[in-house]
């Protein structure tokens, strides 16, 4: 019996665990081809991750091993719907499975909002970490303050590299255009704002404990802005919101000490415009109340209280959507692939045969790496299932042909031999410094890196 060949677009971690869970099966000779635009692998974990959190990236230690199978293939650089269609995917494999992430930043929609000094994290994350699409992106730290809209962990990410030493920073893999722009940066306060109370908010304790660690930094929580400690209450509440309020807690009680820079964490604050004739210059902000629904269901509601405050520029943290693919039906409302139980369906609801979906683009951009390890054995486990009742239709194509169409097509395709080049080249360009790798920015220049090792 020939072997089950599936396709896997998206090399980041919940491509990489369904890869590997695809691999681990005993019963069942499966090989694994995995495709990404980029020649870089793993996703998020490079481009979303801060620089600042090593100990998150060592995942891809568990990649390297996935990487180094027999059955596995790595086809970087190329493009899904560019370089090869979703339709010819579906005809080479026997089964594709979608996990291309949710790159694409949302915006706040109120007047302004695409005044330049507006960026949405997805943005500002990846000029930080290096990403090609955002190497260029313009921004300007000449400002003394900023606004970070959001009360997730991508929101206190961006605060926080915002007023930390670069010096600091300089130790870690941090792109070298950011570390030169945050050497020179004028921002001494970073306001983050919460539509809802601390009660609500979706960053996790150990971020925000974080905060309160950073040398040279104040943060300020205003004790009003906080719900007072009620053990009872505390004891029913769920244990992230429980640790996140003892942390604003403790926060709340600090006297500020004067540092030079200050991250003001703000909740039931909503901003409602955004000023300036040629780049930002306000934001008007509003304060909300927390309403209860006959539902019991509790809202953010405006007070009717605006006040205008300046700043200089303003990140958009609330929220990614996916990117869609021709032939792939999309969920606009939701930025997923429409999709039930892991398959990919229809706009009919009827699921499409041999297509798949995991991580961010099947339910949103939610949940952290070990919640798309989860995922994609879900969605692994839903691909045997159609397997062994036959509702697989197998393709005709064996590895060697489409590798073959693959290289004809895409001249500069990168392998793991050469993502392994493009790594050992980011790390000798550091071995005069304390940083892990230096890391490079554009696609030619990665590309160059992997050829020049195979020379």
């Amino acid at each position: 019996m020939k072997p089950l060949r599936v396709a896997i677009v998206g090399s980041g971690p919940s491509g990489f665990f369904a890869a590997g869970n695809l691999l681990e099966q005993d019963d069942l000779e499966i090989q694994v081809d995995v495709f990404d635009r980029l020649p870089t692998p793993f996703g998020l974990v490079r481009y979303g991750v801060a620089p600042d959190h090593p100990a998150i990236k060592s995942v891809t230690k568990i990649f390297d091993r996935t990487a180094q199978h027999e059955n596995f293939r790595y086809f970087g650089n190329v493009e899904v719907a560019t370089d090869v269609q979703a339709a010819e995917l579906a005809q080479w494999y026997d089964a594709v499975i979608y996990a291309i992430g949710a790159s694409g930043g949302r915006r706040l929609e109120v007047d302004g909002a695409w005044l330049p000094g507006n960026h949405p994290s997805s943005d500002f994350v990846g000029w930080y970490n290096g990403h090609p699409d955002r190497r260029d992106l313009d921004v300007d730290l000449g400002v003394e303050r900023a606004v970070v809209i959001g009360n997730g962990n991508v929101a206190l990410d961006a605060a926080r590299i915002l007023v930390s030493d670069a010096d600091k920073l300089s130790g870690t893999d941090m792109a070298e255009h950011a570390l030169h722009a945050l050497r020179g940066s004028a921002v001494r306060e970073v306001v983050v704002l919460g539509r809802r109370g601390a009660e609500h908010a979706a960053f996790t304790p150990a971020e925000v404990a974080e905060l309160g660690k950073l040398p040279g930094v104040d943060v300020i929580v205003d004790p009003a802005d906080v719900p007072a400690e009620d053990k009872e209450r505390d004891k029913a509440r769920p244990p992230v919101e429980r640790n996140n309020l003892k942390q604003l807690r403790r926060l709340a009680a600090q006297e500020p000490t004067g540092a030079d820079r200050r991250i003001v964490l703000k909740f039931l604050r909503s901003v409602v415009g955004i000023g300036g004739d040629d780049r930002v210059r306000t934001v008007a902000v509003a304060t909300n109340e927390l309403v209860a629904g006959e539902d019991g269901t509790v809202e953010a509601q405006p007070t009717g209280t605006v006040a205008e405050h300046e700043a200089g520029l303003v990140i958009h943290a609330v929220g990614y959507h996916g990117t869609p693919i021709p032939g792939i039906p999309f969920d606009t409302e939701r930025g997923v692939f429409r999709n039930a139980d892991s398959r990919i369906v229809g706009y009919d609801g009827a699921p499409l045969p041999g297509h798949y979906v995991v991580g961010w683009i099947k339910r949103g951009p939610s949940g952290v790496i070990p919640t798309n390890r989860d995922c994609a054995r879900d969605t692994v486990s839903v691909l045997l299932a159609d397997v062994a009742a036959g509702r697989l239709a197998r393709s005709d194509f064996d590895g060697a042909q489409v590798e073959k169409l693959i290289v004809d097509r895409v001249p500069n395709l990168v392998e793991y031999d050469g993502w392994v080049a493009i790594d050992a080249h980011e790390t000798a360009l550091a071995e005069e410094d304390v940083r892990p790798r230096v890391k490079l920015t554009s696609v030619d220049a990665m590309i160059d890196a992997a050829q020049a090792a195979a020379q």
